[in-house]
């Protein structure tokens, strides 16, 4: 109703767009996205909330299988998205996009079930059995191999993992977890 009142009327879906966005990427990049908002027409401001709100529920939804086998607390699993939500964004918008597309995307969300899979060998530690997967999931809340990650070049995406398993092994947090070891 707002929406259609003169002068002011403009203003309101960039208004509480920033107020719902804010909460999720903090004030800077929701003040530059609509500030803009307020002179591009409505339905780009629409397309890209849905888009990014849309990611984000496919990636909670394609992380399912992942949080069903290790137990996270409520805030833990808070905790968990907002230190990787920028990478989880690029991701899930990726496969959004794709989604979108008539027949193609049921094959295109196998694809996004499967690449999420590898993405939770580069961004978390192996799991343990599940009866100590509480203490697990209590060290998996920060990223902690972020910046050695961000900075691999797509070619070496696997360089992480590739190194001597005695050098993993000590340098692993998990270590003093028992359970399975990768190799």
């Amino acid at each position: 109703m707002l929406s259609y009142l003169p002068y002011i009327g403009r203003f309101v879906l960039p208004a509480a767009s920033f107020y719902t966005f804010n909460n999720a990427v903090g004030p800077i990049p929701a003040t530059v996205i609509f500030g803009s908002g307020i002179f591009l027409p409505r339905r780009y401001l629409v397309v890209f909330l849905q888009s990014y709100f849309s990611s984000r529920s496919l990636m909670r939804e394609l992380l399912e299988p992942y949080f069903s086998r290790i137990r996270f607390t409520k805030e833990q699993k808070r905790l968990w998205f907002r230190d990787r939500e920028g990478l989880l964004f690029g991701f899930g918008v990726g496969f959004y996009i794709f989604l979108k597309i008539p027949l193609l995307g049921v094959l295109i969300y196998g694809i996004a079930e499967a690449s999420t899979a590898y993405l939770i060998t580069k961004i978390t530690d192996p799991p343990p059995s599940p009866a100590y997967s509480e203490k697990f999931a209590e060290s998996q809340v920060r990223w902690t191999n972020k910046h050695e990650f961000l900075r691999l070049p797509l070619a070496n995406l696997d360089a992480q993992h590739a190194e001597p398993s005695s050098q993993r092994l000590n340098s692993s947090r998990a270590r003093d977890l028992p359970g399975k070891r990768f190799s």
